[in-house]
């Protein structure tokens, strides 16, 4: 049985006769270990290995969910070809054409672009005065990382940030694990899931994340899907698992249901 409660392994033997199931996961926390860099995530083997083997399956529907832009998705994650992509917590989207889906691009307004070039500033003045913290750049959105600096110098960056960004218009700030992405686009990971939902026409869902974004996700889970938290903290999932290296178990469990 391994990582997988009596619980958890009831719950994915009843997705055997499932018509249409729709396999769900963030990337970095879940799929892959968390980095001090970005641009360093890859998937666990394993785990990659699972994925490929599910999207492959008839009736079985692979997606990723990820606060990245899927630029970065796709060249840190390398998805099985036939594998539905959501990036930038719900805001972009991509579908192989054989679903008929529409892509969501990120296409932003004068005013978007104003706020982002002020969030900018604002962030890399911060990021400056605090040793250790780093900046992504994504197309609408900027990231200040501080898994890298004391606790001390993250809280304080963190801390500043809220308060300089505070009062943007055309912004919203997002807490994750030891980030704070500043963002001019709207949208939620719970987006994203409804949207693969759709475009796969799902009859059940399986999500699994690591985040706090991942809770909203969670939260547009039905009757009958499956949430499975990776690692600590409060979550709306109903399953768990300690952290990424415990994932393949769970895609190889999925993967036998759906082989009989």
């Amino acid at each position: 049985m391994g990582p997988i409660t009596p619980d958890l392994a009831d719950a994915i033997e009843s997705l055997a006769n499932t018509q249409i199931l729709l396999v769900a996961l963030d990337f970095d926390g879940t799929l892959a270990p968390l980095v001090d860099r970005p641009e360093d995530a890859r998937p666990l083997p394993a785990a990659a290995e699972a994925l490929t083997e599910l999207s492959k399956l008839e009736n079985t529907i692979t997606a990723l969910i990820s606060g990245r832009d899927l630029a970065s998705l796709r060249a840190v994650g390398n998805p099985p070809e036939a594998t539905l992509l959501v990036g930038s917590h719900g805001t972009e989207r991509w579908a192989p054409e054989a679903f008929g889906a529409e892509d969501e691009n990120i296409d932003l307004s004068a005013a978007q672009e104003s706020a982002l070039a002020q969030a900018t500033s604002i962030l890399t003045d911060i990021s400056a005065a605090h040793p250790k913290t780093t900046l992504e750049y994504k197309p609408a959105s900027i990231v200040l990382h501080v898994r890298q600096a004391t606790p001390a110098v993250a809280s304080a960056a963190l801390r500043a940030a809220h308060e300089r960004l505070e009062g943007i218009n055309n912004l919203q700030a997002l807490d994750g694990k030891a980030v704070l992405e500043a963002s001019v686009l709207a949208g939620t990971k719970g987006d994203g899931l409804n949207w693969l939902r759709e475009v796969a026409d799902a009859s059940t869902v399986i999500f699994a994340g690591d985040d706090v974004t991942d809770e909203d996700a969670f939260a547009a889970l039905r009757p009958g899907d499956i949430g499975v938290k990776i690692g600590s903290g409060k979550s709306k999932a109903q399953f768990r698992l300690n952290g990424p290296g415990e994932l393949p178990a769970l895609l190889e469990m999925i993967l036998d249901m759906r082989s009989l």
